[in-house]
């Protein structure tokens, strides 16, 4: 890609646009027309009665973007013409370069050649709308209006950016761009832009896959020093190549697992779905980050309490409960039936009493609580709405009033029309349709609120030739960087009998060369005299047999992973380990990684019961393995050629840890 520091800023702010081709472009000179766009509007088309313009040559005056609406051949002497004079970017809406044949392929190489350093988006995209500015180079309907300030969606699809602009959940929208084949301007370039615009409030982005993680970082740390969201729909995960599943951790961890660790080292909350987009972006550009996750529910019915309850405990939410004195002052306000409970069902006792109602809330927006939602089903407009004004215009005081972020919710979307979204959103409140979506979103701005490093490593240069090394190769590569592994021999199976008395029994006996030796009967565990030994040597099935001592005092079997998932970087992941590792799925972090990192991916429920001493067991040695988890991160680090260290099991004893078995894959550096 050919950039520069701010290349961008004429097509984000824009005064003179140029629209080349025909009904398309019409279409999107119309748009501009209609949104107001103060600057200069030049038609280009070589029929004389439809412009004074027949080619770009003839413009009196270099655009600052540009809509380039022909046929993708001409695109390629359009964009030449537009970088001659001197335009600031141009958009391509022709498609055929490169998704689907050769030609297109070199076509996309000499559209480049053309813009000569001139940003080119695209080709086969919608192009560019802004709500801030009215310039529309936008082929298609589309549905913003004019604001000062709002949100920014940065899609590669075109008709997912035409359904965004069409949202309804009261969103101001400052930005709208695709970006199709990304053959110049990317993804992480836009963020860049948009993330430094002081008219966004935030950026939801629907992406396939990054091209520049380093840039991307950068721009995510930007937004998180201006505090502005970043909301990330990733789409269509990776398929692992061959030569990676040839390990546990591959098979259950692939590259999509990357990108949800990346985000969430960033601070870039991740969804999944388009309508999660658009209610996390809502509610984390109102709202900004939370302290923390202590969350309270209102509701005049126990069924809505109860759907609150069991929904919340699907998500990283605290409803913790009223202390004595809160409750009781929250009691005081209600009749003496109501029991005092969060989520709270303040019943139908106070049901239209806007001024009861609003002490209800008074008192209880005086807990602890770092947000709040409150579940309003709003009835037909045909059916008198009085009392559920009163119910919304009483929170909407009290939330402004002790200045705690407030959800206004329904337990069906139908029920929350757009004048109630108005009025929450007008009165400070952030409004979303369902209680599952606030309840997700409410999570997104707690989790937003966490410390985090955003420090990423990057993947490094490309490695071709990819080969796994077996057990013994790999031990051995660990046991020169200092990782514990156990004292072994490599011998001929008649020499297995002497190897285990050096060592010591009981041992382990083992066949040479295969991947997965657990599956196919090649090892043999706790062998503690020589006929045993004898005749596991024998039955493994291999010219050599690798025979070590056995580790007899494990509490926790460990699987322990670092592997390289381009174009993201380095990924660690920590689980349950042995024959059980598919059975649980591990948890995994991006590089690089602290000692307390380490220690908060050993903290799941069923980790921490393992190595706390399960069942009378003794305790694990916590800290010897987060040391060892260590050493094993920096072997990957200080190796470019290492694709995948897989360590399975690592055993943690109650005095260290030590790399039971290990498979690390290779390849050639170029």
């Amino acid at each position: 890609m050919n950039e520069s520091p701010g290349r961008l800023l004429r097509l984000f702010r824009p005064r003179s646009l140029a629209f080349i081709g025909g009904e398309p472009a019409l279409t999107a000179l119309r748009q501009c027309k209609q949104l107001g766009f103060a600057g200069e509007l030049w038609y280009v088309h070589p029929d004389h009665h439809r412009s004074p313009f027949a080619s770009v040559n003839s413009l009196p005056g270099s655009p600052d973007a540009a809509l380039v609406a022909v046929n993708r051949s001409a695109t390629v002497e359009v964009v030449a013409s537009l970088a001659a004079i001197g335009a600031g970017a141009a958009i391509c809406y022709a498609s055929g370069f490169g998704e689907v044949d050769s030609t297109g392929s070199d076509l996309a190489g000499e559209l480049l050649v053309a813009a000569a350093g001139m940003p080119v988006v695209g080709p086969n995209c919608y192009g560019m709308v802004s709500g801030v500015t009215g310039a529309a180079l936008w082929p298609d309907v589309q549905g913003l209006r004019r604001v000062s300030e709002g949100v920014a969606f940065v899609t590669q699809s075109g008709n997912i950016a035409v359904n965004l602009t069409m949202q309804q959940r009261g969103l101001d929208v400052a930005f709208v761009i695709t970006l199709g084949n990304q053959i110049d301007v990317g993804i992480e370039e836009c963020l860049e832009v948009l993330v430094a615009d002081p008219a966004v409030t935030a950026v939801a982005m629907h992406i396939e896959a990054l091209t520049d993680v380093p840039r991307f970082v950068e721009a995510a740390a930007a937004a998180q020093r201006r505090g502005l969201a970043v909301v990330v729909l990733k789409t269509g995960a990776s398929v692992k190549g061959a030569a990676i599943a040839a390990s546990h951790t591959a098979s259950m961890v692939g590259d999509d697992d990357a990108y949800t660790a990346l985000f969430d080292r960033v601070g870039a909350r991740r969804v999944h779905s388009v309508s999660e987009l658009l209610d996390t972006t809502n509610v984390m550009s109102r709202f900004g980050p939370l302290k923390d996750n202590r969350t309270v529910s209102l509701s005049c019915s126990g069924g809505e309490a109860s759907i609150v309850a069991d929904r919340a405990a699907g998500f990283d939410l605290d409803f913790c409960d009223f202390a004595d004195d809160h409750r009781d002052r929250i009691a005081a306000t209600l009749n003496e039936l109501v029991t005092i409970n969060n989520p709270l069902d303040y019943h139908t006792f106070i049901w239209g009493d806007r001024a009861r109602l609003q002490s209800c809330f008074a008192a209880v927006l005086e807990g602890p609580f770092s947000a709040a939602m409150v579940i309003i089903d709003f009835p037909r407009a045909d059916v008198d709405r009085t009392a559920w004004w009163a119910t919304l215009d009483a929170i909407c005081a009290e939330a402004s009033r002790h200045a705690i972020p407030t959800v206004v919710t329904a337990s069906m979307a139908e029920n929350l029309p757009a004048e109630v979204i108005e009025r929450a959103h007008g009165s400070g409140l952030a409004a979303v349709a369902t209680i599952e979506q606030a309840l997700r979103a409410i999570e997104a701005v707690a989790w937003w609120g966490r410390p985090r490093s955003l420090r990423v490593r990057p993947a490094g240069a490309a490695v071709t030739n990819l080969r796994v090394l077996d057990e013994v190769a790999s031990k051995a590569l660990l046991e020169h960087a200092g990782v514990a592994v156990p004292n072994r021999h490599v011998v001929a199976p008649c020499d297995a009998v002497a190897a285990a008395e050096d060592l010591c029994y009981p041992v382990v006996v083992k066949t040479v060369g295969a991947i997965h030796k657990s599956d196919s009967g090649g090892v043999r565990i706790g062998l503690g005299c020589e006929a045993e030994v004898s005749a596991a040597a024998n039955d493994v099935g291999s010219a050599t047999v690798l025979v070590e001592s056995m580790v007899t005092d494990s509490v926790a079997e460990i699987l322990v992973a670092v592997r390289r998932s381009d174009p993201v970087g380095y990924l660690l992941t920590v689980g349950i380990g042995g024959t059980l590792v598919e059975l649980h799925r591990p948890r995994s972090t991006i590089l690089p990684v602290s000692a307390k990192e380490v220690y908060a991916l050993l903290a799941t429920p069923v980790l921490r019961r393992l190595l706390n001493g399960y069942r009378g067991r003794p305790r694990g040695d916590v800290n010897s393995l987060v040391g060892l988890i260590g050493e094993v991160v920096a072997v990957a680090e200080t190796n470019p050629a290492i694709i995948e260290i897989e360590c399975n099991p690592v055993m943690a004893t109650p005095r260290g840890a030590v790399v039971a078995d290990a498979l690390i894959t290779v390849g050639d550096t170029r």
